[in-house]
This record gives structure tokens, sequence and C-alpha cells, in this order.
């Protein structure tokens, strides 16, 4: 009956938060959850920036995962102890005070759309009674507290009252937020498992406020029904009778670790649950928790007798390792700053999605290309780029930094994300450093025979900068600064296979990437070359570009599938 009543209970909640969401969402007509803008590079980490780069100028086709926000959660619930004594529910009446709740703190951080890990700590008490009588197996000596209290082989009514802490490490996983046909996630179902540590403190009500033993023998007496059909009056008798003190120490391990006073012990745990979006930064929770002890002391009691079975008879004894349910409603926040929602709200195909809707939505002459960049007005979503501006695969001017403000216009062609977001030039709140102001295109050329030549050797197989090579190009780095209207061209080679096409690709761009992201030169002064033929197929070889030499300084990767 107690477990029904809790499905009802937290079928309610669920049906009243589904129905606060979808009036917030009809109301507001603004949060719809999830979803947010690939181009913006503030919520990119600084490590996974050159892939957000490579995006952004069309040499990647996915976007950087975004940094997301924390969750942290506080929970209520019924804490009940599967064992050999029945554990007590709320309904129940004889086992007083209440001590079936526990709360809990939690914190959890997603690393992908799916699996995310929490650590959460449990703190509460749990009890229970048995309303049939045991028939007085006390064995182990005086560690039985029965014993310990003089019942002798007298019947009692087995009881216990446990204080539990803790502390779970666990790995969720979102069942629910990879969605084909929705955009975005209101509810979310997740099932978690994980590992940890508890303790627990027993103590059994034995005596009553005078320090007697109870007289379990009354109870029941002028009953003609069995021990199940009479509880709801055995239960009377056994509210009026115990003071709920809970004086006597459980039975425990003489050869256990002790924490605070309890039990230390390791534990599993595993459960699932569903988590209702109330707002942006909100939601509720409900949740069922299992935990697995691997001891047989958490109600105090080692052996289950059945009843009717005489006590010193094995076949009427079991032994089983005592669980603990934790079943929990409670509310989240998500915190952080110039970060994404949690993950496991957010659908990972929402991008994938929106860019195949773009062609479709488009009605221009697809033969048409009204700006002259290149790109056919049915896919250009820049249609009114300036002439001689350089655009990517989509009609629209390079932006380095992903500040927002295309790099013909930029006045700060590099700006650190900490200093973004930027004003209408380009230029963000931190302090505009020499090196990384744009250089004017109207500025007159100057000699450039002081850029040297050279070649970037590589070890076989690698596209990564080594010491000595970044050595070398701060040389050339220096050199560009000092001549401020030269241009270098970056010479990749090897053209035998797609592999060595590929790796001149990944070699060239990696030395373009090193100049611009820690050496502050322009993009626009380097001009990208890679297969050549003819140079060392581990060497990137550089110079200084003609006077009237041309080339893009981004082009898009030529197999891109092959990387490792």
């Amino acid at each position: 009956m107690a477990s029904k009543k809790y499905l009802l209970l937290a079928g309610f909640i669920a049906l009243f938060s589904a129905n606060s969401v979808k009036a917030q969402d009809g109301n507001s007509g603004m949060y719809r959850g999830g979803g947010y803008d690939v181009s913006d590079t503030s919520l990119i980490p600084e490590k996974r920036l050159p892939q957000q780069r490579d995006f952004l100028n069309n040499q990647y086709d996915f976007p950087a995962k975004p940094r997301n926000q924390w969750e942290i959660g506080i929970s209520g619930g019924l804490l009940n102890v599967s064992g050999d004594v029945k554990s007590r529910s709320i309904f129940n009446r004889a086992v007083k005070p209440l001590n079936t709740l526990g709360f809990g703190l939690s914190v959890r951080k997603a690393w992908g759309y799916v699996i995310s890990t929490r650590l959460q700590f449990i703190h509460g008490s749990a009890s229970g009674y048995n309303y049939e009588k045991a028939q007085g197996y006390w064995g182990h000596g005086n560690q039985n507290p029965w014993s310990r209290t003089g019942y002798g082989s007298s019947p009692v009514n087995y009881n216990y009252k446990t204080t539990i802490n803790e502390l779970s490490f666990q790995v969720v996983a979102a069942l629910n937020n990879l969605k084909f046909h929705n955009a975005r996630n209101k509810v979310s179902y997740y099932a978690l498992a994980g590992f940890g540590a508890l303790t627990y403190n027993t103590k059994i009500d034995a005596l009553d406020a005078a320090g007697n033993r109870y007289a379990f023998d009354n109870i029941g007496i002028g009953l003609t029904g069995s021990a199940y059909e009479n509880r709801k009056d055995i239960d009377n008798q056994l509210k009026d009778m115990f003071d709920g003190e809970y004086e006597t120490d459980g039975e425990t391990h003489s050869n256990r670790g002790k924490l605070a006073g309890g039990t230390l012990r390791g534990m599993a745990t595993a459960g699932a649950g569903i988590q209702v979006r109330l707002s942006k930064k909100l939601s509720l929770q409900i949740e069922d928790k299992v935990t697995f002890s691997s001891d047989d002391l958490i109600d105090g009691q080692r052996w289950q007798e059945w009843p009717g079975v005489a006590s010193n008879a094995p076949s009427g004894l079991t032994r089983d390792f005592d669980n603990i349910n934790y079943f929990s409603v409670g509310l989240n926040v998500n915190v952080g700053g110039k970060a994404v929602e949690p993950l496991w709200w957010m659908n990972a195909l929402d991008y994938g999605y929106n860019e195949m809707k773009r062609p479709q939505a488009k009605t221009e002459d697809c033969s048409k290309d009204a700006d002259g960049d290149g790109i056919s007005d049915c896919f250009d979503r820049c249609p009114n780029t300036p002439g001689n501006v350089s655009v990517d695969s989509h009609g629209c001017p390079f932006d380095t930094d992903g500040d927002g403000v295309a790099d013909y216009k930029d006045k700060q062609l590099i700006t650190p994300t900490e200093c973004q977001p930027v004003d209408a030039d380009g230029v963000g709140k931190c302090p505009d450093p020499e090196c990384c102001t744009r250089i004017k295109r109207d500025d007159k050329p100057e000699g450039c025979g002081s850029i040297p030549s050279g070649s970037i050797n590589f070890a076989s197989g690698v596209s990564k900068l080594g010491s000595s090579a970044m050595n070398q190009l701060n040389s050339l780095a220096n050199a560009m600064k000092s001549n401020p209207n030269c241009r270098a061209v970056i010479i990749g080679n090897g053209s035998g296979t797609k592999v060595q096409q590929q790796r001149s690709w990944d070699r060239v761009n990696s030395v373009i990437n090193y100049m611009v992201d820690k050496q502050g030169i322009d993009r626009e002064r380097f001009i990208f070359q890679y297969g050549n033929s003819t140079g060392d197929v581990d060497a990137v070889d550089y110079r200084s570009a003609g006077t009237d030499e041309t080339g893009p300084s981004n082009t898009p990767p030529p197999f891109p599938n092959l990387r490792k």
C-alpha cells in the first residue's frame, strides 16, 4: 500500500511540473531551452579554440563543444533499509518518532551530451519494526542487543533506528536528449551507477523510560487471527508501548572501520530518475536510488527469523545483506557564466538540422552571384559582401578571432576570448596590444628583403610543432613585425598520396595558426600553399611573397576524414 502511495505522489508532482513548464513555454514565447550560437567564441574553452577557429574558417566541419554549466542540487525524501527487520514507512504507526527521512546535496557536470558525473552526499535516518514476534534466537554472545538487555529466550518485536551518511561518485547517462523529431527537452530521463562509502549508527528501542524491558509477551493477546491479519491492532499496541528513545546500541561488527561514531563501509549504488525543466536555471528532480552495502547489520539484526519456526532450527534462519533505498524529490540550479546549459538538456543534432534547412529556405536564383564573391546567391549567407573581400564557402567574410566582426573591418584582428565581447570595430575590453592591431590595407608597401626563407622540419607522420620549430618561427615573426606590409608564403610538401596531401595541409595550418595565435600576425599576411611535389615531405618551407603575389590565407582541407 505504501509503495502505491509513493507512486501516486511522484506522479502528481511530475504532472504538476510538466504542466507548469508547458504553461511557461506557452506564455513567455521566449525560453525554449537548448540551442546556442555556434559562432560565439566566448563559450568555447581555450583548449578547444583551434577547432573552433578552423570551423569558423570552414576548415573543419564540426563546431567545438561549448563550455557548459554545473548543476547544484538539493533533495529530500524517504530513506528505507531493506534488511532482516521490516522497514518503516511514513504510513506505519507503531515506531515513533518519524525516522524515515533523508536529505541530499549533489554537484553534477556534463562531459558530453549523454554522459555526466555527479558527486552526492546523503544524510538521514531510517527505522523499522516487525509486527511478528521473533522466536528467540540471539546468538553471537553479547553482541546481540536483545541478549545484552536480558531478554533471554523471550520473544520480542525487533525494531531499530539507524543514522546514515553516504558519499558517492556516480556516472549519469541521459536517455532522451538525442531527438530526431523534436527540438528541445522539457523532461530528461536518466540512469546512474556509482560507488563510494557510507557510515551507519544503529540503535534499538529495547527498554522503556524507566530502564525496564518491554512486555512483548502481552502484544497480540486476545487477538484471534494471524499476526498479519491483526497487524493494525498490533501496531496500536506497539505504538502505546514503545517510548521511541532507541537507547541500546544495535549489533555491530568487531572488525569494521569506524568514522564519527558509525560503522564505515564501502558501497555501490544504482538508480534512475526524471528531471522536469522549470526555467532556464531551475529543474525539478524525482529519483529512486538503491545503495548496495555488503553489510548485514544496518538494521541492527544479523538473522532474519521466519514466524512459527523454532528459534534454534537452521531452516528457520536466513541471512541477507541490507540495502538502502532513497526515494527523493529535489530542486537543481545551473551555475556558471559564459557557458551554455548542462549538455543533457541540449539536442546534439540541433546544429546539423538547422544547417540542412538553410538552403531550402533560399528563394534566390542559384545562377546569380549579386556581390561577385564566387558564392551563388542561393547559398550566400552574406549577400552584400564588399568587393575584393575574401569569403568562406558560405559567402561570409572571414572572422579569425570569432568576435562577430569580419576581418576586413576588424581593427583588432586577434581579440583574446577574455576580452570579448567587442565593440563595432572589433576592439575588445582589454588594452589593445601593438602586435595585434590590424595593419591598414592602404599602407604603402616597403622592401621585404629582410623576411627570411627557410624550412620547418617535422617528425615523420606528425603535424604538431616542436620547440625548435617554434624558435625558428619566432625569428620569422619578428621579421614580419618589423616589416608590417610584407607577406609570407607557407608551403607544405607532399603530394604522392592522399595521406601526404592531408598531412601537408595540416602542417601548413599548424604553422599559420601558431603565427596568428601566438605571435599576433594578421592571417591575411600569409599565403597558404600545400601539396608541393618537389620539397621534403617532412618539411614546410617559407619565404617572402613577391610584390604582386597573391593567394588565399585559408583553404579547406583536402581529405579531413583521413585525420587520426
